[in-house]
């Protein structure tokens, strides 16, 4: 196996994982994960970092998909130790493999930045939810500051594949109003002691437009 192969294999995922964990992050999660409620999907569950914060008496059933297979059994051992009727498979979310109208409520924490088409699966993240269903995310992303964008537009190309093609410059909320979602924000800021190029973040609730 080559250098960069074990490295996308191996340290990377658990690179950003630990990175994902921070405590600024947490503590964001910490606002947004508990709101999941009845048959809840996640997307880029393999870290595992949402699992402990959803609420018991809330969560009916829990399924989920990563792109890293070596992340997904500790993903389904945590699941079990829950008690939850859970299904986690290896996937991305340009293509998720659960039908229409499937769940409730929908996670998505630090994902949309690194997906190759995140377009296409907000489209898909739309599809499975139940007419009432909602979107918890929270993501990083273009930061709203002319001069950090610029800086974002600049870093981006070395740091992509550092950090498993994760983009600096995608837009968060208007990227989930082009996919046919209504937003309710929850909050908007820069991760505190981070470096502003890599720390903007909103974080909130959507909802399918027009049900």
């Amino acid at each position: 196996m080559g250098i960069k192969r074990f490295y996308d294999a191996h340290i990377m995922p658990r690179m950003i994982t630990l990175a994902c964990g921070q405590k600024g992050i947490e503590e964001r999660r910490r606002e947004v994960v508990p709101l999941a409620e009845g048959r809840v999907f996640e997307l880029g569950c393999g870290g595992g970092l949402n699992q402990a914060l959803y609420d018991d008496e809330k969560v009916t059933g829990f399924a989920g998909i990563d792109p890293h297979a070596g992340l997904l059994e500790g993903a389904r051992e945590r699941a079990k130790a829950r008690g939850w009727d859970h299904d986690i498979r290896e996937g991305v979310g340009e293509k998720i493999p659960f039908p229409d109208s499937s769940f409730d409520t929908a996670v998505c924490t630090y994902t949309l930045c690194s997906v190759d088409d995140p377009g296409k699966v907000l489209g898909e993240l739309r599809r499975i939810l139940r007419p009432r269903g909602k979107l918890i995310f929270l993501e990083h992303g273009k930061a709203p500051d002319a001069d950090v964008a610029r800086w974002q537009e600049r870093i981006e190309p070395v740091w992509k594949p550092l950090a498993g093609g994760c983009h600096l410059t995608r837009p968060i909320g208007s990227a989930l109003r082009g996919a046919g979602f209504e937003v309710e924000p929850i909050g908007q800021a820069y991760l505190a002691k981070a470096p502003k190029f890599m720390g903007w973040m909103e974080w909130g609730v959507a909802r399918r437009a027009g049900v």
